[in-house]
């Protein structure tokens, strides 16, 4: 696989896999940092909760190449855990 070509690792994604999803994107960034690949760790991160690790993927790819997708992934992310409704902690 070609850095850039997350086909296979979006088509494990949309078929639920996953796991060896991650397993594969944890292999590709062993071999080669690279944005594309920390941002869609990052999103696969962010589907299965684990949010701290997946901001951290984004702050990464955002490092790399501060023009990348990922810059308004992480600006959103980052608003999604600002967000404070008083009205549900104070009935």
């Amino acid at each position: 696989m070609t850095y850039n070509d997350t086909s296979g690792i979006e088509a494990l994604i949309a078929s639920g896999d996953y796991d060896s999803a991650m397993k594969t994107l944890n292999a590709e960034l062993e071999k080669s940092t690279d944005a594309t690949m920390l941002a869609l760790r990052g999103d696969l991160n962010w589907k299965l909760g684990h949010r701290a690790q997946a901001i951290s993927d984004y702050e990464a790819a955002v490092d790399l190449d501060p023009s990348s997708p990922a810059a308004q992934t992480l600006a959103i992310a980052r608003e999604v855990m600002d967000f404070y409704n008083r009205d549900l902690y104070n009935p």
